[in-house]
């Protein structure tokens, strides 16, 4: 997994309305990136919702939270209109950007081993470095987690 102050590796993939989304071109912003495992299950859903809920926190943070699953853009449209999430969500089929982010890797349940998204969040500065690293996050317990390092973040002391 990368470590804060590590360079974020760049991306470019297509969103729920099947538009290009590169990190690159959001230099400048401070970006929330979320990997999550699967669009509509109970956890992904409690998580997404739970940033939808906060937006106006993020916003005024100045985040742009960015959703990344293994799902297909149409997948991904479904679960943002069923719910009203109303920020951006990319589908890496191939998972090649987890990877990259070291949140692609062996799971476990009921005893049987796969490989599968690790529920991660990594908040990126405007120079496109991390500045926080939150492997293991828990979808009830993450926007507050996340909302208070943006906070801590934005303080001068932080700088």
């Amino acid at each position: 997994m990368l470590q804060e102050g590590d360079k974020a590796p760049d991306f470019a993939l297509p969103d729920q309305d099947g538009n290009e989304v590169k990190l690159s071109d959001l230099r400048g912003q401070t970006v929330v990136l979320y990997f999550y495992p699967r669009a509509d299950t109970p956890g992904c859903t409690t998580q997404a919702c739970g940033i939808r809920d906060r937006s106006d926190e993020y916003a005024a943070a100045g985040a742009r939270v960015i959703g990344v699953s293994p799902d297909e853009p149409d997948k991904l449209r479904q679960f943002d209109d069923k719910h009203g999430l109303g920020f951006t969500l990319v589908g890496d089929t191939d998972h090649s950007v987890a990877d990259a982010y070291g949140a692609w890797g062996e799971k476990s349940m009921y005893g049987k081993k796969y490989m599968g998204m690790l529920r991660s969040t990594f908040i990126i500065d405007a120079d496109g470095r991390l500045a926080r690293a939150f492997p293991k996050v828990q979808p009830k317990k993450h926007d507050a987690l996340v909302l208070k390092a943006l906070d801590e973040l934005s303080r001068p002391e932080a700088a």
